[in-house]
């Protein structure tokens, strides 16, 4: 049986990606993380999406040993979200060593599920300055997780040449538009579907959907030419 094992936080990226695994796959499992987020609502925001889209295997599982460690806007009420960029070059919602520990318990998992193919979200192209998003990070930790575990596992990142426009489009092929569009949650301040309109993630989204449905034909060729 051909099986994956998707990393879903219940926002646009991840639930693009679930949709497509979901088509793809004989059995797909799904794993929501608890970091203790401040936009908590998108653990209820991935339970419900993953019920509506009928995913049989759902885990939450409970890193909140992150928020302990990692200081960002995304896990201290008390630091604003902010559009500047750190003295490091980095947004202050970067949290650091975050897909290093989703990547490595989700490899464990998907060993456990008798999975070969764990699949994330992450985009180098709209990769909002985190640099574990990028392409070279991802393989670096498949190549540990392989040789770690003497197991053949695959990451796969669907999404990573895209820009959010070609995103939009993936979700639109897939037949999900309005599903991404209205279900799920990217905003910062937790705000469901068009989110707040203002933080990083939610003028990032906005404007590509924008772009998307101002020149569909367009940008869906290019997405079908990168898929």
């Amino acid at each position: 049986m051909n099986k994956a094992v998707v990393i879903f936080s219940g926002g646009q990226d991840s639930t693009t990606c679930l949709v497509q695994a979901l088509q793809q796959y004989d059995e797909v499992h799904a794993i929501t993380y608890d970091y203790g987020q401040r936009h908590r609502q998108e653990i209820e925001v991935a339970k419900a999406v993953a019920k509506k889209l009928g995913v049989k295997a759902h885990k939450v599982m409970d890193v909140t040993l992150l928020n302990e460690l990692a200081a960002s806007s995304l896990t201290r009420d008390d630091i604003a979200v902010s559009h500047e960029l750190q003295d490091n070059g980095l947004p202050n919602s970067f949290v650091p060593g975050r897909n290093i520990l989703f990547l490595t318990l989700a490899g464990i998992y998907a060993y456990q599920v008798g999975a070969k193919t764990l699949i994330t979200g992450v985009c180098e192209t709209d990769f909002s300055g985190y640099p574990d998003c990028r392409d070279e990070f991802v393989k670096s930790m498949n190549s540990a997780l392989a040789l770690g575990m003497d197991y053949q596992l695959e990451i796969k990142t669907p999404l990573m040449w895209l820009n959010k426009a070609e995103t939009w489009a993936m979700a639109d092929h897939y037949a999900s538009l309005e599903l991404v569009k209205n279900e799920s949650l990217t905003c910062y301040n937790g705000i469901v579907g068009a989110g707040c309109g203002d933080c990083p993630a939610c003028l990032l989204r906005a404007n590509g959907l924008k772009d998307y449905l101002d020149n569909k034909s367009k940008i869906m060729d290019d997405y079908l030419n990168k898929a």
